[in-house]
């Protein structure tokens, strides 16, 4: 555990430190932030390969006091480095996966043009790869017994991590806080899309034997008839039904409580942050009316460890770049909850 003993969290953050301004290691923290500047299959803005850049500036404003877990910086947090080959070759895939975008979108079948052709297979075996590494990444640091948050990139970006968790706990749930259903089956040609995340994650890890999403509110009708066909191992919360139940008298804390009691022992939280209110992340890939407050999620989480369940791993994806890096401020925020969650949920 790192020795943080003699730093004091209430001067300024020495920007020649890691994450939040603390001067940690890979080797004395408990939670490591592992990068994934990946955005290949993003169907509309782009930049999120760019966020943990942004987000590690941001987090320099963070404050370190967290009432609901004071003393949780102590523990150590770290971010590596984004890796600039997994930049670099998600820069090179997507100027290409744009131009197939474009031609498939009007109509056109991408068997008829062996270029096309080509950026599909590219694309598909670069997002293979790109799983491999993460699943790499991810399994290496659980094998030190560390606790592991994945900061993306677009949401393509956990599957990976899901399988190295999956050897490592064995059967578990995911809490999914998104706008978007993410069960596309290979969502334009590409099998490992961002729109498909949750569809891989049900089909090639059979460990992840539940999941719960919260926050809903823009689906096709496919997603809607798969949930409905595997509502034993899917629970879907939408936008909508949560409003209503509110306008009509139900609290937050009963509906916190009742989407807790849906996940097993063990749970990961998958975080889009599509999933918040599009005033606290409006270049966000694919943003979205309604949805969430930061503290309706914070409140969710608090039930989560409350009634006792492990937190295995999380997720954060999909924050935008944007100047005056609003955005990234949001994601900071978020993502230094996401960390005290770990060690509160792993004492």
């Amino acid at each position: 555990m790192a020795d943080l003993s003699n730093y004091d969290p209430n001067l300024v953050s020495n920007p020649e430190n890691n994450i939040f301004g603390l001067p940690t290691s890979e080797d004395t923290a408990r939670v490591i932030i592992v990068p994934v500047p990946w955005e290949v299959t993003v169907s509309y803005a782009a930049g999120t390969a760019r966020a943990s850049d942004a987000i590690l500036k941001a987090s320099f404003q963070v404050d370190l006091y967290d009432a609901e877990v004071p003393d949780g910086w102590r523990q150590g947090f770290y971010m590596r480095p984004a890796d600039r080959k997994i930049l670099m070759k998600s820069d090179f895939l997507r100027k290409e996966a744009e131009l197939y975008i474009d031609y498939i979108s009007k109509g056109a079948k991408p068997e008829a043009n062996q270029f096309m052709s080509k950026t599909l297979i590219e694309v598909n075996e670069g997002s293979h790869q790109l799983n491999k590494w993460v699943y790499e990444q991810t399994k290496a640091l659980l094998d030190k017994n560390k606790l592991v948050g994945l900061l993306g990139g677009d949401h393509s970006t956990p599957l990976g991590y899901f399988k190295a968790i999956a050897e490592k706990h064995g059967a578990f749930g995911i809490l999914q806080i998104d706008a978007h259903c993410d069960l596309r089956e290979a969502y334009e040609g590409f099998n490992y899309s961002h729109a498909s995340i949750m569809y891989n994650a049900l089909y090639e890890i059979p460990e992840m034997i539940k999941l719960v999403q919260a926050g809903v509110r823009d689906f096709s009708e496919s997603e809607w008839n798969f949930i409905k066909k595997n509502s034993e191992r899917v629970v879907t919360y939408f936008d909508t039904d949560i409003r209503q139940r509110q306008f009509e008298g139900e609290n937050w804390k009963k509906i916190s409580e009742e989407i807790v009691n849906h996940l097993p022992e063990k749970v990961f939280i998958s975080f889009d942050i599509d999933g918040l209110d599009p005033k606290l992340c409006p270049n966000t890939g694919t943003p979205v009316p309604g949805g969430f407050e930061t503290e309706q999620v914070s409140y969710l989480f608090t039930k989560l460890l409350q009634s006792g369940r492990k937190l295995v791993g999380f997720d954060l994806n999909e924050v935008g770049v944007s100047e005056g890096d609003w955005d990234a401020n949001v994601g900071a925020r978020i993502l230094y909850k996401l960390c005290n969650l770990m060690v509160a949920g792993n004492p």
